[in-house]
């Protein structure tokens, strides 16, 4: 096995740094997941990676943690798109694109002004792109306690979320208390990007967020396997990613290695590709049918 794991990987202390991070973050944004693509907001978690961005950015601006940086960034966001698109439906898009927008453009200038008045060269790819082999030790308790609480939460609820999910006016009739409920899994969903940025870049996160959770909902139906599936995926790409990062070092000894989050990505993409290829082959694509 000398072949793949290249001398000193274990022994390490970024890659085991990385390695536990990673699995932490992985597990929180595949259950998060999970309620993300049932509840078809997709688009929605991507538009917070942007407001994430704009967070990210703005930390390395005034020399603050980045955890703090990408989850304030998202929240404040995630508050933001719910409290505009209280019509649920009809106005979730459009709220969505309004956050977005804002955000991009904040972004744009909070990393204007990192590059021109910051002596890191590389501050842009670190926000955009993730750099977790630099993620300072002392922010991973705190990221495994966030992420501990933002698991509690989402089994505390999961039922209603589930039902939501379904129908919306099913659960309001059951005396659920729809738009909390909402508010809770926006807050969710931006915890859970703003963790998955310390670890593949914040425009990068929607990839872990939606990527395992997607696949595993091709492979199996049951919610209960489907987040299982979904951990292992996203817990696999995330160390497998750290490793051929590491050894891309050995690679070409005149580089610095290929970054993390290419391989990461790279994964999910393939695993989700091989969940549809027997659809592909057999033919058999969904079809809707019309009512009345």
């Amino acid at each position: 096995m000398s072949f793949l794991f290249e001398p000193g990987f274990f022994s390490n202390g970024p890659v085991r740094s990385a390695l536990l991070l990673g699995a932490v973050v992985a597990a929180v944004s595949a259950v998060v997941g999970i309620i993300a693509v049932l509840r078809a907001q997709s688009f929605a978690g991507h538009a917070l990676t942007d407001v994430a961005t704009t967070g990210g950015s703005a930390s390395t601006l005034v020399s603050a943690s980045p955890l703090v940086g990408f989850i304030g960034g998202a929240v404040v966001g995630a508050i933001a798109m719910e409290s505009i698109g209280v019509q649920r439906a009809r106005r979730r898009d459009v709220a969505t694109g309004i956050v977005l927008g804002a955000a991009t453009g904040l972004s744009a200038l909070f990393l204007y002004l990192d590059t021109t008045r910051s002596a890191n060269t590389g501050v842009t790819q670190q926000v955009l792109f993730g750099s977790v082999f630099s993620v300072s030790p002392s922010t991973i308790p705190a990221a495994i306690v966030i992420g501990a609480v933002v698991v509690l939460s989402v089994a505390l609820v999961w039922r209603k979320l589930v039902l939501t999910s379904i129908s919306e006016e099913l659960a309001s009739a059951g005396g659920t208390n729809v738009r909390l409920i909402g508010l809770l899994f926006m807050g969710a969903l931006a915890v859970a990007v703003g963790l998955s940025a310390l670890v593949i870049g914040s425009i990068l996160s929607t990839a872990l967020l939606i990527g395992p959770a997607a696949t595993a909902l091709r492979v199996t139906k049951s919610l209960p396997r489907a987040v299982t599936l979904s951990i292992v995926l996203g817990v696999l790409a995330t160390w497998v990613g750290v490793l051929f990062s590491y050894d891309s070092y050995y690679w070409d000894p005149s580089s610095q290695g290929l970054p993390v989050s290419f391989f990461i990505v790279a994964l999910i993409v393939l695993s989700f590709l091989a969940a549809t290829l027997p659809t592909w082959r057999s033919g058999r694509w969904p079809v809707r049918t019309r009512r009345g």
